[in-house]
């Protein structure tokens, strides 16, 4: 049986996804949903990548098995909530999203009346797992860093104030709660937000940002303690070379996340 998939989103995870699901067995991107003046160069891309993809304005009533959202936060609203009150399932990537008030608990609300499942990706950082299963124990603190490098926070708030592309060492342009983050960086803080959600929380759980030009990599840490012992993990993310703000393994996540709705053996 082949899953109808309809993508939200055809930037650069959208695309870069659709390269590597264009041979996948079992798997059909059969519509690809964007603004009406996103169609002509979508259009482009569908025609190389995903020949019988529709480019389609809303994700379509009929003929759709999973939806998996790569086109920002707004889409959540606009396609994902409408697509999960009607029963399909969802995947979301910009789970940074959920910084916003009440968001979650409408992704939430929205799938039980559906009788579906919305699915949040760990995207660019690992051990998720392990911090779920922490809060189940109990957690007493989890804190993150992001560092990049100062070239992957332009057009963000960091610019204020400072001049990125002057900076001869590592400057903290944040700290704070991971709401805040996710709310001020939606682009660059989506970790941040899935740390929180899967461990104490977006008010709970504590975030700085710093841009750093002795790095070139996105660089993700994570410490979380609590009754389960303590963990600290470090990852050295490759970024995306069509958007710097964003990480390769993002891309991988999502694609991980749909081969393993027809694996016979998931991890």
């Amino acid at each position: 049986m082949t899953v109808r998939i309809a993508l939200i989103g055809c930037g650069a995870i959208g695309t870069a996804a659709l390269e590597l699901l264009r041979e996948d067995a079992g798997l059909s991107v059969v519509a690809i949903v964007v603004p009406d003046e996103a169609f002509a160069a979508t259009r482009d891309v569908a025609a190389r990548l995903a020949p019988g993809a529709q480019v389609v304005s809303a994700v379509p009533a009929e003929g759709i098995d999973l939806v998996v959202e790569a086109a920002g936060h707004a889409a959540i609203e606009a396609h994902v909530l409408p697509a999960l009150q009607r029963g399909t399932p969802c995947v979301v990537a910009s789970v940074g999203a959920l910084s916003a008030q009440g968001l979650a608990e409408k992704l939430e609300a929205a799938a039980v009346a559906g009788k579906t499942q919305v699915q949040l990706i760990a995207g660019a950082i690992g051990a998720i797992d392990a911090l779920a299963a922490a809060r189940i124990g109990g957690l007493d603190t989890v804190r993150y860093t992001g560092r990049k490098p100062p070239h992957a926070w332009k057009g963000t708030p960091a610019e204020q104030g400072r001049d990125l592309g002057a900076l001869t060492g590592a400057t903290v342009i944040f700290e704070g709660s991971a709401r805040e983050a996710a709310s001020l960086y939606p682009k660059n803080a989506n970790v941040a937000a899935t740390v929180s959600i899967a461990g104490l929380g977006l008010d709970r759980t504590s975030v700085r940002l710093i841009a750093d030009p002795a790095v070139s990599d996105n660089v993700h840490t994570v410490e979380a303690e609590g009754a389960f012992g303590r963990f600290e993990l470090t990852m050295r993310n490759k970024p995306l070379a069509a958007n710097p703000k964003t990480s390769a393994l993002t891309v991988y996540s999502a694609v991980r996340a749909l081969r393993n709705r027809v694996a016979p053996l998931a991890i």
